[in-house]
């Protein structure tokens, strides 16, 4: 099965509608860094130019079976900054694809660049389990 784990900090102590937000940031931004990005270019009559997205892979990859699957998705917690870190690293070192969320600080952070939450997959579930089974769900 394929999947993808979204693990928030729980001790910021976000409001749910942050909590929310960042989550869907996290999962939204690991197809966006396997996308390809390009403009059209203006047109004579001064258009503006549009920005496109292209998601390239083959049958065979986790990311295709799960686009076309159920798109399970799991969100977890971890207590702490060094928690989120080390998934990171964990990601880093299996080749599982991650992304992960740094808040600008506008709303709830008092200015202060903050890591709020990182998006494990889509991959394979058991090799997620290995890097997140720990964590409990939000």
């Amino acid at each position: 099965m394929i999947k993808q784990v979204i693990v928030v900090r729980k001790d910021l102590h976000m409001r749910m509608g942050k909590i929310a937000a960042q989550v869907a940031h996290a999962s939204m931004k690991v197809l966006l860094d396997r996308s390809f990005r390009y403009f059209t270019p203006k047109s004579k009559s001064g258009e503006v130019k549009t920005l496109h997205y292209q998601l390239s892979m083959t049958k065979d990859e986790p990311l295709y079976e799960w686009l076309e699957g159920k798109f399970t998705k799991i969100v977890v917690y971890c207590n702490m900054e060094s928690e989120l870190k080390e998934v990171e690293v964990q990601c880093h070192y299996n080749q599982i694809p991650y992304a992960t969320i740094t808040d600008f600080g506008l709303t709830e952070f008092h200015g202060k660049l903050t890591d709020t939450c990182v998006a494990v997959g889509p991959w394979y579930s058991d090799e997620i389990d290995k890097i997140t089974g720990d964590f409990k769900l939000l």
